[in-house]
């Protein structure tokens, strides 16, 4: 009887599908809730505080403005104290790590305080983004799926980048941005057909969702565009991709810069977000365009609006607001910021090129388009999900080119001064490469001195070749022995290779010293060095054991690490953590049922 049922079921394909669907229709349904959140405390908080402060009457009392910024922080102790170390600061990176490093087991709660913390943060006037959050939100609600179904974690890695395609998708009312954005950046550039379907159908979904809520609105509306003069202004495109690749890098260094400063200030953590929401609110008194994501005066920008100077000062403004508010412990993400940015670098750059050549270029709105494109690829390091946003933006054929030679141009010049992208910094401070994958990450945070064999025999330089040959005879296990010198330390290694030509004469067994033959220049390493290194060294000289020393100074034989016990500890290390997250997983499961 089943088996006849069992025709009519889904099969694997259209349960994925289906289940794609889902993802989208609640990433959707994410993006109308956040959206209202954040607008909600906007007008409760930020505009009726302002109507209560007489902030619009001027004169003494818009020194009263910084309460605005300083109100939401205040708001976000009691969400930090009772769930530490999620809600403060810039999450994406430890989002990131969740889903490529680690099990991909995300808990609901963390869609609600992704929702209330960003709000508060940028509903007061705070310096962030609401499209990280918005991707967290949709890749939690992707990992949540997966849980329920407990899939394997390659299938909860692509259901998490579903859930983040349809977030940034519906935000920007761009589905093709979207699946760039997990593709590029949630799953680093690696994904398979398979993949990719699931990412499509999420994103359309959830476009669809935002598209009958709020109607086929863009974020920004973004004037038609044309090139007056390709032979003048490519070369111009050129140059300001350039300059908004160094710029980047500097965006990049001074986030970072500015949040080490923070952690490192002797302050209780709960008072430094209230800190650097003073600083926030201080920098708005004059230049009150650097509060909040940012948008309306993104919009203004774009239309050819500004003044040259204001735009110059508001591109250190605006990193600085961003990394005060994210380094402090603000929540919200990076992405506004960076479209914000670009677009106050492309109009003053427009503005001062359309005022020398004023026949031959476009307004300082297109310079000021492309810009945004441009910076978001140099600082991201995703020039594809750039160059699709900025054209589903616009809807334009014509800016396609210039987005395209700035945003490949501008992460080129990015990379070339700074390897990582603003999402990978922590990776490389940990010393993880993220674009290596999970198994190399495993690989380099396990020590050589957990892996090594201690129990190891080593000879005297000033032992014959007899006495070698019994240490073969007893070692059946060993193929190369540690030499030491008469203090101790290991001047070289012998192998029976070494001994060969000797092997059948007594007199040259006797005479020759092991070290006259013993291979003085070898690799060493240390138990500092990881499992990952020991590996390649394995795989480049081609042999199976390494001596490992007590410092590559005082060598100290401490024992030898043989391939075979660095993938015996790999595998321990894997069936460890494999053990840990399905644990996890049930744990999550019951507190979730």
């Amino acid at each position: 009887m089943f088996t006849k049922l069992k025709i009519f079921l889904p099969g694997e394909s259209t349960r994925t599908i289906l289940i794609a669907v889902c993802i989208g229709v609640l990433a959707g349904v994410a993006i109308i809730v956040f959206r209202s959140s954040v607008e909600f405390i906007h007008e409760h908080i930020f505009m009726r505080g302002r109507e209560l402060l007489q902030i619009e009457k001027g004169g003494w009392r818009i020194l009263l403005l910084p309460l605005l910024p300083i109100s939401g922080m205040v708001l976000l102790i009691p969400l930090s104290l009772l769930f530490p170390g999620e809600v403060n600061g810039y999450g994406f990176t430890k989002f990131l790590r969740k889903v490529n490093l680690e099990n991909g087991v995300i808990k609901f709660r963390t869609i609600i305080i992704k929702i209330i913390s960003t709000a508060l943060t940028i509903g007061t006037g705070n310096s962030a983004g609401v499209e990280g959050p918005i991707a967290q939100i949709g890749g939690a609600l992707g990992s949540q799926i997966g849980q329920s179904f407990r899939v394997s974690g390659k299938r909860m890695k692509v259901y998490i980048a579903a859930g983040c395609a349809g977030g940034v998708a519906g935000i920007f009312n761009a589905p093709i941005a979207g699946i760039f954005f997990a593709a590029e950046i949630i799953l680093l550039g690696t994904y398979e057909m398979s993949s990719f379907s699931i990412l499509v159908v999420a994103s359309a979904i959830s476009t669809v969702v935002t598209r009958a809520y709020y109607g086929e609105v863009t974020a920004f509306s973004v004037p038609d565009y044309h090139m007056v003069n390709p032979f003048v202004e490519m070369p111009l495109y050129t140059l300001m991709a350039i300059i908004v690749g160094v710029l980047a890098v500097l965006h990049i260094r001074f986030f970072y810069m500015v949040r080490d400063w923070f952690q490192k200030m002797p302050f209780h953590p709960q008072l430094k977000p209230i800190i650097g929401a003073l600083l926030i609110g201080t920098i708005a008194i004059f230049f009150p365009e650097v509060m909040g994501d940012g948008y309306e005066f993104i919009g203004e920008t774009l239309s050819g609006h500004g003044v040259i100077l204001l735009l110059l000062a508001l591109i250190l403004l605006k990193s600085a607001a961003t990394a005060i508010t994210l380094g402090s412990g603000g929540a919200g993400g990076v992405f506004a910021p960076a479209l914000f940015i670009g677009a106050v670098i492309g109009g003053a750059f427009g503005g001062i090129v359309h005022y020398l050549l004023p026949n031959y270029t476009a307004s300082p709105g297109a310079y000021a388009t492309v810009g945004i494109g441009a910076f978001l690829a140099a600082s991201t390091h995703a020039p594809m999900t750039a160059i699709f946003l900025l054209f589903e933006m616009t809807g334009n054929y014509m800016i396609i080119i210039p987005i395209m030679l700035t945003s490949i141009l501008g992460t080129v010049t990015a990379s070339k001064f700074y390897h990582d992208s603003i999402d990978t910094v922590d990776f490389t401070r940990d010393g993880i490469n993220i674009h290596e994958g999970r198994e190399v990450a495993i690989m380099r945070s396990i020590r050589v001195g957990k892996a090594i064999t201690e129990d190891v025999d080593f000879i005297s330089e000033n032992a014959n070749i007899n006495n070698l040959l019994e240490l073969f005879r007893i070692s059946k296990d060993s193929f190369y022995f540690p030499v030491v010198d008469g203090t101790g330390r290991m001047v070289g290694v012998v192998s029976m290779q070494d001994v060969k030509n000797v092997l059948h004469d007594e007199e040259m067994r006797v005479c020759y010293l092991v070290g006259g033959i013993c291979s003085r220049d070898v690799i060493m390493l240390t138990p500092d060095h990881n499992l990952y290194e020991a590996m390649q060294l394995f795989d480049v000289k081609g042999i199976e054991e390494i001596p490992v020393v007590e410092s590559l100074e005082n060598r100290w034989v401490l024992g030898m690490l043989r391939r075979r016990d660095v993938i015996d500890t790999y595998n321990h290390e894997v069936l460890k953590r494999g053990i840990s997250e399905k644990a996890e997983s049930i744990r999550m499961l019951c507190s979730t049922s």
